[in-house]
């Protein structure tokens, strides 16, 4: 069961398969993995002490950077999410990033985004689409429309607390909807990335 992984010279955390998203472009729908890791489907969600476990075992030798963003997404385990964040903070100096859809809040009606404060220092948020009703049909959300408000909420907040933000689009959108999502961006005054769509494991960020 592979929790952790190497990608780009960084460290990568894969807690949980679950994701309330079916996006038209999802790497799982391809592959069970990226480059040359092992399957990222996991027999079970693994607990605190698999986690830790494998943590340690981990080679960490260059990394700079602990990426939350397996083949899930990952604030579906909010409460594991942060407590594996904190034992990571405890035991290494890298950075913490998570890449997540920012849907947490409707995924975990109860649950305080402040709890991200002072642990999470760079959150990249799938945008995906200029505007409620085409990220419905990009993303394929579970809670429909309100989704993209959702979103937006979770970033423009994540930004107020300090966390490094960014937004990712992928290009299986036309290039009007690209430059669309570039000015909902800079608006809010978080930099878009925009990623290109490959088939293949190769592409996995």
């Amino acid at each position: 069961m592979t929790i952790f992984y190497r990608f780009d010279g960084q460290m990568y955390i894969n807690i949980t398969n679950g994701c309330p998203c079916d996006c038209v472009f999802c790497l799982r729908k391809n592959s069970d993995s990226v480059k040359d890791n092992d399957s990222l489907w996991l027999e079970h969600e693994p607990s605190f002490e698999e986690i830790t476990a494998a943590f340690d075992r981990f080679d960490k030798t260059g990394c700079t950077n602990a990426v939350f963003c397996g083949y899930g997404e990952p604030t579906v385990r909010a409460d594991m999410l942060i407590k594996t964040a904190e034992y990571i903070r405890q035991n290494s100096s890298m950075k913490i990033r998570l890449n997540t859809n920012g849907l947490v809040r409707l995924i975990h009606p109860e649950f305080d985004v402040e709890r991200f404060r002072g642990l999470i220092d760079i959150a990249s948020i799938s945008l995906n689409a200029p505007d409620a009703k085409r990220y419905n049909e990009v993303t394929r959300p579970h809670f429909g429309e309100p989704a993209f408000r959702a979103m937006l909420d979770f970033a423009r907040d994540m930004k107020n607390m300090g966390v490094e933000t960014k937004f990712t689009v992928v290009d299986v959108i036309s290039e009007d909807e690209i430059a669309r999502c570039r000015e909902l961006a800079d608006s809010m005054g978080i930099p878009l990335r925009v990623r290109e769509y490959i088939s293949d494991n190769e592409s996995y960020t």
